[in-house]
């Protein structure tokens, strides 16, 4: 950072990052920059918390983040854990995923979004509500932001900044970037309800010529429902009511379950689109403002929790002086692929769910059950759909685990000690890289719970030793991906690995 904006952050009039918008990516961001030690302020258009939501799927993998986090059990209290998911008819056996979150989540967004909140405040994330960007201008050293709240309009200068500010991104616009794609639906209606019977299968999707309903249990007593008529479609900002929820859902399902006293109703238009860049210089997009995808398999929230994962840590070693422009561009270059995986897989469910004659919607599903009985397309389906089975791309000639997602391994203690962490996603509580040993190695190689060890390098935390009997030793970057392994003793290897993932030394940054 500039002279310039290092004075601006030390005077209150600046930050060395910069996040618009308070949904959940930026409050996950948010989080994490300031666990990191960085000066981070949160702004939000919104003058305070809302209690209205879309999204209500949290699914394995954002989980597992938010165990990493330490925040995971605080959010599964909030609604109703499934093992399996509905899509058009066809379970999706989640509970066969290999993790300890063997399902999905249902819960209102707003719960997610006061856990990160509550997460966020603790770490020292300054948030400011009723703050809205009207433009942001990039220069060499920063980025400026213009921001009007109730006493005026004033410009808060950056060293980075992160729009994370939804469909309609300011930032998105600011930095000139398109947002290519289309409306796939038209005035869908939402509802939050009471049942006075309930379906089968939560969640419940059923579709009929007409249109389709979506149902699923978020817990308590209250459902979500989500309803779309293909004849009617009014403008999004129409008022919505509840006997239009209850027409359409008799038609698909036969019943509208008598449904009553909705605390909640809306409307909106369901888009697909993917911007083409996720970076600009000193600007970056996550969340809805780099993708919006169809609700349909709830993956859209999910993706963007982790967009925000993959980017909180390597923004945090940029502003600490330890990364070069390769490390920052590998944010796009391992999750615009993933934007665009979702956005084919949500609008791939949801075009079979919209089919307007039962004849061909009827093949179609018996077509995918009959695929779906084989087991590895099963797994296939339920690890895409969970987020787990996302890689990144990997260095010619490495591991075959680099890029994957680290699973969650059991560890043993070190020699001596008493207590220490169980597995490996609590150890990752402390932030940075971890390395993990086999259980046979030697101090030298760092002893569990010892720190990062003598031969560590400046960015791992810690190391900790794995209960089985593995021999692989393994590099895990913050956001739960192996950056480097190794079957063989290799000391300088996880110094090598940083060296080149960071890219410390190569020059500028933007």
């Amino acid at each position: 950072m500039s002279d310039l904006s290092a004075r601006a952050v030390r005077d209150g009039r600046g930050a060395e990052v910069v996040v618009v918008g308070a949904g959940p990516t930026g409050l996950l961001l948010a989080g994490d920059l300031a666990a990191a030690g960085v000066r981070v302020v949160l702004l939000e258009r919104r003058s305070g918390e809302s209690n209205l939501s879309r999204a209500i799927a949290v699914h394995a993998r954002t989980l597992e983040a938010l165990d990493m986090r330490g925040i995971a059990e605080d959010l599964l209290g909030t609604g109703e854990f499934l093992p399996t998911l509905r899509l058009v008819g066809t379970p999706l056996e989640l509970f066969r995923l290999p993790t300890r979150f063997a399902g999905v989540l249902m819960t209102p967004q707003y719960e997610t979004e006061r856990v990160l909140e509550e997460r966020a405040v603790r770490l020292g994330a300054d948030i400011r509500y009723g703050a809205e960007v009207l433009a942001l201008r990039q220069h060499g050293d920063g980025v400026d932001l213009d921001v009007r709240t109730d006493t005026g309009t004033d410009t808060l200068r950056a060293g980075y900044a992160v729009g994370t500010d939804g469909m309609r991104s300011v930032v998105r616009r600011s930095i000139g970037l398109p947002f290519p794609g289309r409306s796939v639906l038209r005035s869908v209606m939402l509802a939050d309800v009471r049942l006075e019977t309930v379906p089968r299968y939560s969640p419940a999707v059923a579709s009929a010529p007409q249109g389709l309903s979506f149902i699923a249990s978020l817990g308590k007593g209250w459902y979500r429902v989500i309803a779309w008529d293909r004849d009617a479609q009014p403008p999004a900002d129409a008022p919505v009511g509840l006997d239009e929820i209850r027409t359409v859902t008799r038609d698909a399902f036969g019943t509208d379950f008598g449904m009553h006293d909705a605390r909640w109703t809306s409307r909106f238009h369901s888009d697909e689109r993917q911007a083409p860049h996720y970076r600009v210089g000193r600007v970056f997009l996550a969340g809805d403002a780099a993708h919006v995808h169809s609700p349909a398999g709830g993956m859209g929230m999910n993706t963007g929790l982790q967009d925000a994962a993959n980017l909180g840590w390597k923004l945090a070693a940029a502003v600490r002086g330890r990364a070069g422009a390769t490390l920052l561009d590998s944010y796009e270059a391992e999750r615009h692929p993933v934007g665009k995986l979702v956005l084919r897989l949500s609008g791939s469910i949801l075009r079979g769910a919209v089919i307007r004659s039962p004849l061909l919607r009827g093949a179609r599903a018996a077509a995918i059950n009959l695929a779906m009985q084989a087991p590895p397309v099963q797994r296939r389906a339920a690890m895409a759909v969970s987020g787990l089975g996302v890689d990144y791309p990997a260095p010619s000639g490495a591991h075959p685990l680099t890029g994957r997602r680290a699973p969650d391994l059991p560890l043993a203690l070190g020699a001596g000690e008493e207590k220490g962490p169980s597995r490996l996603y609590e150890a990752m509580r402390e932030g940075g890289f971890v390395r993990v040993v086999p259980r046979g190695d030697s101090a030298d190689s760092g002893e569990a719970g010892d720190g990062a060890g003598s031969g560590a390098p400046e960015d791992v935390r810690v190391t900790v030793r794995r209960a089985d009997a593995a021999p692989t030793t393994l590099l895990i970057r913050p956001d739960g991906h192996v950056a480097w392994a190794s079957d063989r003793p290799d000391p300088a290897g996880p110094r090598a690995a940083l060296a080149a993932l960071t890219g410390v030394g190569e020059g500028p940054l933007d």
